[in-house]
């Protein structure tokens, strides 16, 4: 299409060649979130490019703003709308064909393939309605990829509507979903597209809301304490800056610091370029195996830092870096060698460092956890206990049996305990249709040694997939190891106060599973 920069009337657009293409995309290895932000890029890049021009006039903004919407009335649709300065008509033929490379590639669109990509990944059936700064109309184009690949389709006709020229928009209606976002993956999205923006948010140049709710990036807090070696010493803040220049055009800056709390699911860099983040966005951190080592070290859960590279070659799908010519092993071993340098070695401090060796002011964290624990109490918890009142206390025997479940881990040990002894075994299970955190069997009789003591049979159960396990707890032993203990605990007084003629004493363990699952969760 031909169009003057203010084409009033209708027409077509080409999306050839390459035409063909489009019914592949549907099988990129996406994420949600990366999907996603190839929308939010576009947009970003609009505003960046005319940022003067949407900040004067009668319709000046102060900020992009992005809002995504999961719709499900009355079909399941997913929009994105922005208020950037809209598709021109110059821009339509490069925008709509694929694999057409922009003229500028040094912003964020520079594939050519961002939208198209994006779109036919997430749906096979997409409308983009958009009103370009200064023009009279807005423009409205609709991709149905069945259609177009069946009729062989090379030109998109242009629906167009009276507009006022200081009017600016775009709107992306993705239609059908392949695999419309629920759940968990809702959550994720959010987190991740905070994250990947944090830089743009951060300095006020962006909004991003899903379903009215504005996204917000929370800064890290970084440990305060002395040097592991010293614990008397002063406390030191362990954050330091990177400037890592490699020569050829590659150079990396940004900062590196130790987390306080540490973290097994959100510790790790944050690697940048063009101030939008690229790899290791929210709880997929870049945490290679060189520099953090094992799961199971402490620099895993500590090290954390926002990286910028500059020179480096991107994906197309921007998830990941381009590592050519062992590149990436020369950045780790000139990356691991800044962070364990003095006067800060972070990765040694991270690898020895004992939170509870350093008693610092408890008061900030102390006062969230509290507050927290109340308002949920508050707001969850008076229903189950309504419900529980209305229920029978317990006064059954425990079960001489578990049912059979998938366990992840189990461990028996001997105890002498009163004369009696105790053979306690202590089960982990990641069965879904297991529904109490804590389930106790007890086998008083059998058998019986030969010097007449009897043997005890305790069994302990705790699940893993219960929802308060999968709220606070971490992958790490560290992390585990406090529940387990404190439910063991429970488990063995319970059964020590049905011996000593406590009557109901199962009330106790079925309350608190029912508040854990149903309040205390949340």
């Amino acid at each position: 299409m031909n169009a003057s920069p203010h084409e009033d009337v209708g027409g077509t657009v080409g999306i050839r060649p390459g035409v063909s293409i489009l019914s592949v995309l549907r099988h990129l290895n996406y994420r949600p979130w990366y999907a996603i932000a190839e929308f939010v890029d576009n947009s970003l890049q609009s505003y960046l490019a005319h940022k003067l021009a949407l900040q004067d006039g009668r319709q000046a903004i102060e900020a992009l703003r992005v809002e995504i919407s999961l719709e499900n009335d009355p079909e399941p649709r997913l929009v994105i709308t922005d208020n950037a300065a809209g598709i021109s008509a110059l821009d339509f033929p490069r925008a709509f064909r694929p694999a057409a490379i922009p003229t500028d590639t040094s912003g964020l669109s520079e594939f050519g393939m961002g939208m198209k990509s994006a779109a036919c990944w997430f749906s096979p059936r997409w409308i983009v309605r958009t009103k370009a700064l200064g023009e009279p109309v807005e423009r409205i184009v609709t991709f149905n990829i069945a259609q177009i690949i069946k009729d062989e389709i090379e030109e998109l006709a242009i629906e167009t509507r009276p507009s006022k020229p200081e009017h600016h928009f775009t709107e992306i209606q993705l239609l059908d979903l392949h695999e419309p976002p629920q759940g968990r993956t809702v959550a994720k999205i959010k987190e991740h597209l905070a994250s990947i923006y944090r830089m743009f948010i951060r300095n006020g140049e962006m909004n991003i809301f899903y379903k009215d709710k504005e996204l917000s990036f929370d800064n890290v807090g970084i440990l305060n304490a002395p040097y592991y070696k010293e614990p008397s010493s002063d406390p030191v803040t362990w954050f330091k800056k990177i400037d890592m220049d490699f020569g050829a055009g590659h150079r990396v800056t940004g900062f590196a610091a130790l987390r306080d709390p540490g973290s097994t699911t959100h510790a790790g860099f944050a690697l940048f370029r063009r101030n939008r983040l690229i790899q290791g966005s929210a709880d997929d951190g870049y945490r290679p195996y060189q520099v953090f080592g094992a799961p199971n070290r402490y620099p895993y859960q500590r090290l954390f830092g926002e990286l910028h590279m500059e020179g480096f070659e991107v994906s197309h799908t921007k998830d990941g870096f381009r590592w050519d010519d062992g590149l990436e092993d020369t950045f780790l071993e000139l990356l691991k060698e800044e962070l364990n340098s003095a006067p800060l070695p972070l990765i040694t401090q991270a690898e020895n460092f004992r939170a509870r060796k350093y008693k610092a002011d408890w008061r900030s964290g102390a006062e969230k956890a509290v507050a927290n624990t109340a308002d949920t109490l508050e707001k969850e918890a008076i229903p189950v206990l309504e419900t529980e009142r209305e229920t029978p206390p317990s006064i059954s025997e425990l079960p001489s049996e578990l049912d059979e479940r998938t366990l992840v881990t189990k461990q028996e040990r001997t105890l002498e305990f009163r004369n009696d002894t105790w053979q306690v075994t202590i089960e982990l299970t990641s069965d879904a249709a297991v529904s109490d955190w804590l389930e106790i069997r007890n086998n008083e009789q059998q058998p019986v040694t030969a010097d007449g003591r009897v043997v005890r049979h305790l069994g302990i159960r705790i699940s893993l997939e219960h929802p308060f396990m999968q709220r606070f707890c971490g992958l790490s032993s560290d992390e585990m190891e406090p529940l387990i203990r404190l439910a063991v605990g429970i488990a063995l007084s319970e059964v020590v106060a049905r011996e000593s003629g406590v009557l109901q004493a199962g009330t106790f363990r079925r309350v608190l599973n029912d508040l854990l699952a149903n309040a205390l969760a949340l």
